[in-house]
């Protein structure tokens, strides 16, 4: 039997890593809105200053097995700052290839999050999920999360095209 292990991502992950980024936004019926290609990830990502850091799910083949590892799933985290409570992070995406889920993988790539968020200095994660995605929503809450959408009651905006250009004055 085959076995999941959560590494940092390295710079030969970025192919798989688009691929699931293009799998996750068809998922959410967004594909329309990804712009990146794996070279923008390579240069966020593994750059001299990177915006990025990223966790994949490789499956380990069992001794003997012909195939190889192979990436199936991945979480894409960043750190942010509030003047409230000082270091945090945030998990942009988190994906497991439909195949896979339902093996715990998801909780694995979490888990391994707040490890690294306790282990910078961060008070806590956070993380968004659009509302109709009720399968996620029960696993985030399984594990502790928090909806702060009713709790702390923020809302989230944001500015991009047209509107950040006419913004910025340009």
């Amino acid at each position: 039997m085959a076995s999941v292990r959560i590494r940092e991502a390295r710079e030969g992950d970025c192919g798989h890593i688009m691929r699931m980024i293009r799998e996750l936004a068809e998922y959410e019926k967004l594909s329309h809105k990804v712009k990146i290609n794996e070279e923008a990830l390579r240069a966020d990502g593994f750059g001299e200053n990177p915006f990025f850091r990223c966790l994949v799910a490789e499956i380990v083949p069992a001794p003997g097995d012909l195939e190889g590892p192979r990436v199936v799933g991945y979480g894409l985290y960043y750190f942010i700052y509030s003047t409230w409570t000082g270091r945090n992070v945030y998990l942009e995406d988190i994906f497991v290839m439909p195949q896979y889920r339902g093996q715990g993988i998801g909780t694995k790539i979490i888990k391994k999050v707040a490890e690294v968020s306790l282990h910078e200095g961060c008070s806590q994660f956070r993380l968004a999920v659009l509302d109709w995605n009720e399968k996620a929503i029960g696993l985030y809450k399984s594990l502790g999360a928090q909806d702060l959408t009713g709790l702390e009651g923020w809302r989230c905006f944001g500015f991009e095209g047209e509107a950040m250009r006419a913004l910025a004055g340009h």
